[in-house]
């Protein structure tokens, strides 16, 4: 209800409903966009690009679901796109850069999150495939149902029920060894 209205505003040039609803999303896409890339650089560009679009098509903009999906979605989209490309593949964080990327989130519980555990998953997920990780993120991360997931990727649901299926068994396998 409360993004319904922002977005209302939005379309009636309201800055400050722009802002709220940046300021209400942002540190969670740019989470997953470092999930997504690995590369904090590329996360942010992708977030502030993903953010840009939406400004610029806000007139003929039209809310049927969820605001978040909806940015996950083109966060995602935009990460896939930077990324390839690119000439160089994004590297992956060092568990110290994850830590500094978190550091730069306004939320204070986000920060309490960077932790050791942080570090683990982090080096966990940069092992799995992009497809895997992908799904996993917007899936956790970006809070999409996997019907959601399989439209925006042009995919079968149970292809990404089987990536998620597939990235979840690998993590255990990799946290396991690690703990």
């Amino acid at each position: 209800m409360v993004d319904r209205l922002l977005v209302t505003r939005c379309r009636q040039g309201s800055r400050d409903a722009l802002r709220r609803i940046y300021e209400k999303y942002r540190d969670d896409l740019l989470i997953l966009a470092i999930a997504l890339s690995h590369d904090s650089g590329l996360a942010e560009d992708a977030v502030h690009d993903a953010f840009v679009a939406f400004a610029q098509n806000v007139v003929s903009f039209r809310l049927t679901g969820s605001l978040k999906a909806y940015l996950a979605r083109c966060v995602a989209n935009r990460v896939r796109d930077l990324m390839r490309t690119s000439r160089s593949r994004a590297k992956a964080l060092s568990p110290e850069q994850a830590c500094a990327a978190e550091q730069g989130l306004s939320d204070p519980s986000r920060l309490i999150a960077c932790n050791e555990e942080l570090r683990l998953l982090s080096s966990a997920l940069a092992e799995l495939p992009y497809e895997q990780r992908e799904v996993i993120a917007l899936h956790i991360h970006g809070q999409m149902r996997f019907r959601v997931i399989a439209e925006s990727l042009g995919i079968s649901v149970n292809t990404v029920k089987g990536r998620y299926r597939y990235g979840i068994r690998k993590l255990r396998s990799i946290l396991n060894g690690e703990i």
